[in-house]
Order: structure tokens, then sequence, then C-alpha cells
């Protein structure tokens, strides 16, 4: 099969393109012919070498996230058959032609979706469901702040968030990934360029914030939480240590939450999948929700694919086609 393996560590054009041997598939996999990948942020870490693989997945390939068409399952398979088109969340392996994957990890893809656009839904949908919904416990009617909101991660928090009844504000930095973020349901936008999130939002108080910047965002979000809000960390891309106002904390009743998904266990992930097959799928379906794609190239453009993810900017996903 053609994979997108790492080099070595380092830079976009460290990913090349191999001929390898095909995954083999267990007793409850499915192998799935790969037609589009989704690219992530992860991704960029693990090529840099900052982001190892968990056991038991070859640390070369990156990719977390896939749709294609199922061509082999395992003896003990029984939830789906060959010939099906899904998409799947994987611990890595994604980047190539074939993916060998757990069937609890699997979804239908939608008829009313491309397989490019199937790629671009479990890793963001997963992590949003699990860290907003689950951990955040986001209700409707309640306010909830996500940062960096035209990513692929920001981008399907917003739709979700509205879906679900919540009022979304977002920061972002640029007039065009405003409009972008508005489109998808976002109430306010913030300009974190010449604005200060935590001025603009205190008359509103916020129930829930959806962070992956870290740094000195924290004492802002904690100031800006209202009584009882739950803030929720995905990454720390501006700096994973922060001083904390214990006091703060306990007056307010706040959450302090946090998550990585990669490397959770089989069960963890199945069940998050029955979850969102129930919830979220029916408005995929109804195209309520829809997942937006900024830039699709395929498999052996990846360097560029990634240079494009670095470059911050994103109006949604990239995907890789085979």
């Amino acid at each position: 099969m053609k994979a997108v393996v790492i080099s070595e560590p380092g830079a976009p054009e460290v990913l090349q393109v191999e001929e390898l041997d095909q995954p083999q598939v267990g007793d409850l996999d499915v192998l799935i012919a790969v037609r589009a990948a989704g690219v992530n942020r992860p991704d960029v870490f693990q090529r840099k070498g900052n982001y190892p693989a968990p056991a038991g997945v070859d640390p070369r390939i990156p990719g977390l996230e896939v749709a294609g068409v199922i061509v082999e399952k395992g003896r003990l398979v029984d939830n789906w058959n060959i010939g099906d088109s899904v998409c799947a969340l994987v611990a890595g392996g994604g980047y190539a032609s074939y993916v060998s994957v757990y069937q609890g990890h699997c979804l239908p893809i939608p008829p009313n979706l491309t397989f490019e656009e199937a790629a671009a839904l479990p890793e963001t949908v997963f992590t949003v469901w699990d860290n907003v919904f689950r951990r955040g416990k986001l209700r409707s009617g309640e306010h909830f702040l996500v940062h960096g909101g035209a990513g692929g991660i920001g981008s399907t928090a917003i739709q979700l968030g509205a879906l679900f009844g919540a009022e979304v504000y977002t920061t972002i930095s640029s007039t065009e990934k405003g409009l972008f973020c508005q489109s998808l349901g976002a109430s306010k936008t913030i300009d974190y360029t010449k604005e200060d999130f935590q001025q603009v939002l205190a008359d509103r108080g916020v129930d829930v914030i959806l962070d992956s910047i870290g740094g000195d965002y924290f004492e802002k979000n904690i100031n800006l939480l209202n009584p009882d809000g739950r803030l929720v960390y995905i990454n720390a891309m501006q700096g994973a240590k922060a001083e904390l106002n214990l006091l703060k904390l306990m007056q307010k009743r706040i959450v302090l939450t946090g998550s990585t998904l990669r490397a959770r266990d089989h069960q963890f992930k199945e069940t998050l999948r029955n979850e969102i097959w129930t919830e979220v799928w029916p408005k995929i379906i109804s195209g309520d929700f829809k997942p937006r794609l900024f830039q699709v190239f395929p498999f052996y453009e990846v360097a560029i694919a990634h240079q494009a993810m670095e470059d911050s900017a994103l109006l949604g996903k990239i995907v890789l086609t085979f």
C-alpha cells in the first residue's frame, strides 16, 4: 500500500510516500480502503517528534481519522459488512491507502456527504462531544466560548454548540475568520489581535470555555467564567503552565478539566462513538450540521497540506485524498 511516512522529525518536507505492507486485521477489526484522511494539528506535533504514537500504533504513519470502504473484516466482526462506506477514528496510520480499525470506532457515512467531508468528522466530533458536552456539560441556553473558532475543532464546536441551543462566542484573528464563524452559528466574534476577549465578554459572562491556547488565556478564562462555570482544555499551544487563584476557583465553584483522546482505550471510544451516532449523526443526515472543508490535497502533496495547517489560515478542515 501507499503510505505517508515521517522519515525523521522535522519540517513538512520530512513526510515521504513509501510502499508498505497492508496492516493485519484482528478478529474485531475491519480493513478500510482509505479514500480520504483528515489532517489535524496533532499530526503536525507527531511529525515534529513531539507527540509519540501510543503502543501498538506504527509511529511512522500519522493520521487520526479516515473515510473509505470496508474491504475485509475480522472473523468476530458483526457490525459491518464488506462494501460498507464508513468513517473512523484511528490512533494513527490514517495517512495510508489502507488502515485497520477496531469495529467500534467506525460510523456509517451519511448519504449526503462525500468521502472528503466524512473524513473531516471523526477526530473533531469525538473531541468536541467528549469535552464540550460530556466533560463541559454544555446545556441549552448557556453561554459558550470557543477559542480559535475557525479551525477544525473550533468550527465543529461552534456548530454543535449552536445546534444544541447555546449562545456561542469565539476568538478569531481576522475579519474573514469572523465572518466564517458567524456563518457557523457564532453570535459574537472577538478579534484577539485587536481586542481583549475578557473585556469584550465581561458583561455577558460565560458558562463553558473550550481552550486550546493556554498561557495567559488561563487567568482571563477564570475571570470570565460565571459561577459554576466549566473550563475545558484540549491543548496548550501558548504554554502549559499557569498560576491559579484557588480562592477564585472555590468562590465561583469552577470546574477545571481537560483531556486527550488518542490514547484512550477501545471501550471508551466505542461508548463515545455510540453517543455521537445517536446525538450528532441525525443532525448531519438532516443537513443541520455539515463539515467545512478548507482545502483538499492528493496524499502525495501532504507536505503542502501540513504547511497550510501551520500557516493557521484555516477556515475549516484540511483533507488528503487517496
